[in-house]
């Protein structure tokens, strides 16, 4: 836990007023906490976690569970209206900008994204569905994504095509 909260303050440029950097903290306790074997002790850490949750939800405008599977260096840009599944998995190198959405597609319905490495998602942008984005693709601002964007693809407009795939050489 400690390494990885280590290479977050390096993510956020060592800046302790980046909200981002709170709620990192914050989920990596949440998931170390699992890792208890003493249920007493892991029960007063959950009791803890879930206030952080909350204090931290109020104070950002961030939501991430500590169910969600989140690689390394996850960087969450600006305040506020960032809301992620539970279900979401997301790659190392990622950048989420403020009123992103990653989740459900339909209530009741399972299945959330799955994001891979080095994806930037624009501000205001809805990412929905048992759907995967990528490594190096880009979602732009505003976008609805309710289908796969290929590896180095961009995807604007609502609902979102697909505008350009990188060439690799």
């Amino acid at each position: 836990m400690f390494e990885l909260i280590r290479e977050d303050w390096q993510t956020y440029q060592r800046d302790p007023w980046r909200q981002g950097l709170w709620v990192m903290m914050v989920y990596r306790f949440g998931r170390w906490r699992y890792g208890i074997k003493n249920r007493l002790l892991r029960k007063i850490c959950s009791i803890i976690y879930k206030w952080l949750k909350i204090l931290c939800q109020i104070l950002t405008g961030i939501d991430l569970p500590c169910e969600t599977e989140i690689g390394r260096r996850l960087r969450i840009d600006h305040f506020g209206g960032v809301i992620i599944s539970g279900d979401t998995i997301i790659g190392d190198d990622v950048v989420l900008r403020h009123g992103v959405t990653l989740g459900l597609k339909n209530e009741g319905e399972r299945g959330a994204p799955r994001l891979g490495h080095r994806v930037e998602v624009g501000a205001g942008a809805k990412i929905l569905g048992k759907i995967n984005i990528g490594n190096d693709a880009k979602i732009g601002a505003n976008a609805v994504v309710l289908m796969d964007v290929p590896a180095g693809a961009i995807a604007v407009g609502i609902p979102a095509r697909i505008i350009r795939k990188k060439h690799s050489n």
